[in-house]
């Protein structure tokens, strides 16, 4: 008896660009054995092998490089307890430093989370590459005051949005996966599968501890105490219950929309949208957008960029913020017209049904990274 063929849905409007090549791998990962459901969310762009922005159910087996290498990868939200009107961008910026090793003791931080080391704590508290970031951010507007409300958020004071993963200890899981599988899925109750589902948890557990002591550390350089409003994961593989099918499902840059508010952050010079989920969610695979989505490649970009900027123009925003980032290339790599636009994005998850705008959020300082990096 053949399988029924997966359910392939791509969430985009007429009106936003998605490569066809994110298309292409979309597809092809849908013809995975045992694949049941590929959802491309609006950031939808091409990976390396897989898309990113796109959620996958499988049954019997999953698959570890759908999820990819940075594990645990996402997003946590802290209320600080300064108020915007005492904004110091300048005076944070001279002072903010969280390259190298932190100071603090990384077991007894780990102990307090319930999470076990993981041989990669001199990363721990490091921001990473690529489009990591962690950011200052005022109220812009309110859209639904009643979750707003309900999150203890008031609109005269700042946040801080963390965005990074499990730095070297995810790639280590995949390579160890990769140069046993390749690309080949594992199937569920094998040893195997559950040896790497015992990593992969861990590494969720030590992300989640990286933007826990990343948002501790930039506390500390702007002279700040907070509260976590949220955390959550866009780079897992969970057992879910889809359509009365016990699933695994894949999320690779896919914002969980099962567990509440969620921030979707765009690039470092836009805003970015705190966002309450609705309805129930079977039909795009319980995901939703991460981000803005890439729209250039990183090469692509640099030689774009060099063209129309000069670093230093790209170190202030639109909306007046700062932008530290001391290497030259990612500066231009993540320049924010080498992103999708935000706002459509968002507006085709509301089309969609999907998400109600709760409040946006606009950058006043922006820690990238302080070194050149190797």
């Amino acid at each position: 008896m053949n399988s029924p063929a997966p359910h392939v849905r791509v969430i985009a409007s007429p009106q936003s660009w998605v490569e066809g090549e994110a298309i292409r791998q979309l597809e092809a990962a849908s013809r995975l054995p045992g694949m049941r459901s590929a959802v491309g969310l609006p950031d939808l762009h091409p990976g390396k092998g897989a898309p990113v922005g796109a959620a996958f159910a499988s049954e019997g087996l999953f698959y570890p490089f759908l999820v990819g290498n940075d594990i645990g990868c996402g997003m946590g939200l802290w209320r600080l307890d300064l108020p915007a009107r005492k904004v110091k961008p300048e005076r944070w910026a001279a002072r903010l430093d969280l390259e190298g090793p932190w100071a603090g003791d990384t077991d007894a931080m780990l102990a307090g989370l319930g999470v076990k080391p993981s041989g990669f704590e001199a990363a721990l508290g490091t921001v990473g590459g690529g489009n990591h970031f962690a950011e200052v951010q005022r109220v812009d507007a309110v859209h639904d005051a009643k979750t707003f409300t309900s999150l203890e958020l008031g609109t005269d004071g700042l946040l801080l949005l963390v965005h990074s993963g499990s730095r070297g200890f995810g790639e280590a899981i995949l390579r160890a996966h990769v140069d046993r599988h390749r690309t080949g899925g594992l199937a569920e109750d094998t040893d195997e599968a559950r040896r790497y589902l015992t990593r992969h948890d861990h590494a969720v557990a030590w992300a989640r501890a990286n933007r826990a002591t990343i948002a501790g550390r930039m506390m500390q350089g702007i002279g700040a105490a907070g509260r976590r409003v949220l955390d959550v994961c866009h780079n897992s593989v969970t057992p879910k219950d889809l359509h009365g099918h016990t699933c695994w499902l894949h999320r690779k840059g896919a914002a969980p929309s099962d567990q509440g508010p969620v921030v979707i952050p765009g690039s470092r010079g836009s805003l970015s949208y705190l966002v309450l989920p609705t309805g129930d969610g079977a039909d795009h695979a319980h995901s939703l957008a991460h981000g803005a989505g890439r729209k250039w490649t990183r090469s692509s970009a640099r030689e774009r960029m060099r063209e129309r900027f000069t670093p230093d123009a790209l170190t202030r925003t639109s909306f007046k913020s700062h932008v530290i980032c001391e290497d030259r290339d990612l500066l231009f790599e993540e320049a924010p017209p080498a992103y999708k636009v935000i706002d459509r994005v968002v507006r085709d998850l509301v089309d969609a049904g999907l998400v109600r705008v709760v409040a946006t959020l606009a950058p006043v300082l922006t820690y990238k990274t302080r070194a050149r990096r190797d």
